[in-house]
């Protein structure tokens, strides 16, 4: 190893580009998507084992708590869904260039957005 090789191992000074944290986003949603839905298939599975069952996860979907987490569960969702048809579209060739990977991010990013703004409005 070269005794002059810069070295930077603060990770929080590293500028990362559009399309790097689309594709973090895009792993870190698909994680939270798999996790939440453990968390629903248990609700539901709970819901199925009686009246009482399905009381109480009826009693527990209408705390804001709940909300929040069946929220946070299909914002995953829709973020994975959004980024996974951009690298869809990247396989068929289109925003393979680096302007047009940096324009394909902005609009997924803008796209999830918007998405998950009516997915909040359609929870609550």
């Amino acid at each position: 190893m070269k005794p002059n090789r810069p070295v930077n191992l603060d990770i929080g000074t590293i500028a990362l580009p559009i399309t790097a944290y689309v594709s973090i986003l895009h792993r870190v949603s698909g994680v939270a998507s798999v996790v939440g839905a453990g968390v629903l298939l248990y609700l539901l599975d709970l819901s199925l084992s009686g009246e009482e069952g399905f009381a109480r996860v009826r009693g527990l979907l209408d705390s804001v708590p709940a909300k929040l987490l069946v929220w946070a569960v299909l914002a995953a969702l829709v973020y994975h869904c959004v980024a996974g048809v951009r690298h869809l579209a990247m396989d068929l060739g289109y925003g393979e260039s680096l302007e047009g990977g940096r324009r394909a991010a902005r609009a997924t990013f803008v796209v999830a957005a918007v998405l998950i703004v009516l997915t909040g409005v359609w929870v609550w």
